[in-house]
């Protein structure tokens, strides 16, 4: 079985879709796959379709939910499988269960790798950490679950991956400077602090990526704009750690540059203070 809700709620067995065509079902299943193989309690199945509306009749409606996800599965496997609906759409002790291999989902598979590119990055391997980090990125198909109505125990889990997905696309960016690839870099970290208007992280890095590349003024454009837009919004000043950067931009400080032959980026510490 193949099912993807990195984008597109999809789910097929041998090319058959078992996703329901009604909305609250298909609630049900996207939630047991973003929870695959992991027990989610009936009470939390009823708060993501009903959320505080919960009808009297919501236990016998959410076990005909049930029924008809076990319907499409049974009609979408084998004659002769020795696998049952009941085998994959588990019955536990106060919930159900999605019981699959982790490489038949794709969010179980992205968890994986973001796991493996974090343990190189923590260890300086930065062109693994791109590699696999790329890989986990490209299992993104676009906004997750968007075909799906989503209640309130979904978008928690949604924000989570959202999160997530943003983390590991900053760390990625990281271990590529990291490589001297601020130029490859540039048109990329351009449009993300378009998207991303108050994301600091990444604003410091595109100004990294301007100033190895010669173009100071743009660096510090970069951070005139994210100030003013943070000053207005928020009533912030940029974090120590971005205006240590403005400062190293403003006096070409050669610790925004290369070290090590050229090849590793030294890094400013996050802890450092601005310049007075």
């Amino acid at each position: 079985m193949d099912i993807r809700v990195l984008g597109p709620l999809t789910a097929e067995e041998r090319g058959t879709s078992i996703v329901p065509s009604a909305g609250k079902p298909r609630q049900i299943l996207a939630l047991l796959a973003v929870c695959a193989n992991e027990v989610v309690p009936v009470p939390k199945l009823i708060e993501e379709i009903w959320g505080a509306q919960m009808p009297r009749s919501a236990m016998t409606t959410l076990q005909t939910y049930i029924l008809q996800l076990r319907r499409l599965l049974a009609g979408a496997l084998p004659p002769q499988s020795p696998v049952t609906a009941k085998d994959v759409l588990v019955t536990r002790h106060g919930g159900y269960l999605l019981a699959l291999p982790p490489e038949s989902v794709d969010v179980q598979v992205y968890d994986r790798l973001v796991s493996e590119g974090r343990t190189a990055f923590e260890s300086g391997d930065d062109r693994t950490a791109s590699a696999v980090y790329r890989r986990a990125l490209g299992i993104w198909r676009g906004t997750a679950l968007v075909d799906v109505q989503v209640g309130p125990i979904l978008d928690i889990e949604l924000a989570r991956l959202e999160e997530s997905r943003l983390g590991v696309l900053e760390r990625r960016i990281e271990a590529e400077l990291r490589l001297g690839l601020h130029a490859e870099l540039l048109t990329e970290l351009i449009g993300l602090t378009k998207r991303h208007q108050l994301h600091e992280g990444l604003h410091a890095q595109c100004m990294t990526a301007l100033f190895r590349s010669g173009r100071r003024w743009q660096a510090l454009e970069i951070f005139q704009e994210l100030r003013k837009r943070l000053v207005r919004e928020l009533g912030l000043e940029p974090s120590p750690r971005l205006q240590l950067i403005h400062q190293a931009v403003l006096s070409g400080d050669p610790g925004l540059d290369f070290a090590d032959g050229g090849v590793r980026a030294r890094r400013i510490p996050a802890s450092a203070s601005p310049a007075a």
